[in-house]
């Protein structure tokens, strides 16, 4: 049997700090909508896909934003959402912010299969920026303070005939995210991102954004035999430019659809999830080449640990 499906990256623009959930999820319905049109299985929007991206905001109290999260899933204003997916038989993965009933704050994602049902949640373990006001920035990176790290780990569901997982912008710059899913066999990793052009601690790395973006993405495709989608939220959105170039990358490192714009955005590709057995069962056989004796700093050490210096030997005869 065939394990063709279609994807699709619903790339969004900007949203506006006083846009509403309904006015957010009647943009994600027309994307669905095209989707549907365009014969995709399953679509996947970017993190914190239904609000603005607040974390650039300080606020004194921790729970400053809290009217930025989400309570449940799905709740009344996301439930077209849900609805429209199933009636169209069209898949998606969605991020967004999650406030738990015990009061824990996470950057989370899950994953919808066709008949709208959530079959897999993911909170994001790799947090960036800082966790204190520091109003000499432009703009600030308080992911740190409004969320916590998820311990939960990396996971892979058996969905749209074949092995999905999930990651949320920064996890998508670090290798062990990709490892961790290859080695559960995973065939698609689906990646939602809010990626801002302007690096307050190394502005050096501005004109690099979108060539890391890909880089890291093609890697991890390529080394552990998967499909890829990077989607993003772009454009300039409250005084703050952010990456869009969202991508659908082959298991070969190739990008094989890229969008064009900085706004709404859908892109698309014919994945055969079949094609991960080419890199899988060869290159990487993991069974096969992988070293796990060589590899102990890997879960053992934290932070870098320098090589002891030598004193000079003597001068060779």
């Amino acid at each position: 049997m065939s394990r063709v499906i279609t994807i699709g990256a619903a790339q969004l623009g900007p949203i506006a700090r006083d846009e509403s959930r309904s006015e957010v999820v009647e943009r994600l319905v027309g994307l669905l909508d095209q989707a549907a049109r365009a014969g995709c299985d399953v679509v996947a929007f970017p993190e914190m896909a239904l609000t603005t991206f607040f974390p650039r905001w300080f606020t004194p109290e921790v729970d400053g934003h809290d009217h930025y999260f989400e309570k449940s899933m799905p709740n009344p204003e996301v439930r077209p959402l849900f609805d429209e997916a199933r009636r169209l038989g069209v898949g998606f993965s969605l991020g967004y912010a999650e406030l738990t009933p015990d009061g824990h704050r996470y950057n989370t994602t899950i994953l919808v299969e066709r008949d709208g049902r959530i079959v897999g949640k993911y909170r994001k373990v790799h947090i960036p920026g800082h966790d204190e006001d520091e109003p000499w920035r432009p703009f600030q990176h308080l992911e740190r303070r409004y969320f916590e790290e998820s311990s939960e780990g990396f996971h892979v569901w058996r969905a749209f005939d074949g092995l999905v997982g999930l990651a949320t912008c920064n996890d998508r710059r670090w290798p062990e995210t990709y490892r961790e899913m290859g080695l559960q066999g995973v065939e698609l990793i689906l990646i939602g991102y809010n990626t801002p052009m302007f690096y307050a601690p190394d502005p050096g790395q501005n004109a690099l954004q979108g060539f890391h973006n890909h880089l890291v993405m093609q890697a991890g495709a390529y080394q552990n035999g998967t499909w890829v989608v990077g989607v993003a939220k772009g454009g300039i959105e409250e005084g703050v430019e952010s990456l869009a170039q969202s991508a659908i990358i082959a298991p070969s490192g190739q990008i094989v659809a890229q969008a064009v714009t900085t706004g709404d955005e859908l892109i698309t590709a014919r994945a055969d999830l079949d094609w991960c057995d080419h890199y899988k069962t060869t290159l990487f056989n993991f069974d096969r080449y992988r070293r796990l004796d060589q590899y102990k700093r890997i879960t053992t050490q934290r932070g870098v640990i320098l090589p002891e210096a030598r004193e000079p030997g003597p001068e060779p005869a």
